[in-house]
């Protein structure tokens, strides 16, 4: 099982892409740190900087084909640079094209909002989210994990980090599921 972890260079919630990773690991799969530039990621905790990641790949590199899944951490700012990166969306937008799961958690649905991949979906997020996923024709729903299969693809969600072992759990178990 080979996951893509989709990050932007800075901004992503650290304990949401080191927890998932290690999940992935755990199971035997490989993850690929994916971000929109080479070299570090910034992590943070919060609002205070925390430890820098290397890139597997830049998105000019890494192709939907090559992954049974992704992943979508969160943390404020690197949900939102990445829906301003068009490569982004779009690699992004090919797991749905490919039907292959993607799990995101707490803001990491504001990529899949300007992916427009939730209309007609389920899923939940960071509370502060739900109106942009019910304007982009979602339906929200306050879980600690929602797996939604009403689509071309599986979507697994959580609202934050309080919720990672079920993430984990799930989107695991989801990704097994799809061949991984």
């Amino acid at each position: 099982m080979r996951i893509a972890f989709l990050v932007a260079p800075e901004g992503v919630e650290q304990i949401e892409l080191t927890d998932p990773w290690q999940a992935v690991l755990d199971t035997g799969g490989t993850p690929e740190l994916v971000s929109t530039d080479s070299g570090r990621i910034q992590a943070f905790d919060h609002l205070d900087k925390a430890d820098t990641f290397p890139v597997d790949r830049t998105l000019d590199e890494a192709q939907v084909a090559e992954y049974d899944g992704l992943v979508l951490p969160g943390g404020v700012a690197n949900p939102d640079a990445l829906r301003m990166d068009r490569r982004a969306v779009a690699f992004t937008k090919g797991f749905f094209d490919a039907g292959k799961p993607v799990a995101a958690i707490c803001h990491a649905p504001w990529t899949l909002v300007e992916a427009d991949v939730v209309r007609g979906r389920t899923l939940t997020s960071w509370p502060s989210l739900q109106t942009d996923i019910r304007n982009a024709g979602g339906t929200w729903v306050d879980e600690q994990v929602k797996v939604c299969t009403g689509g071309p693809n599986t979507l697994i969600t959580s609202r934050k980090p309080d919720d990672l072992k079920a993430f984990r759990e799930a989107f695991t178990r989801e990704f097994d599921k799809a061949g991984g």
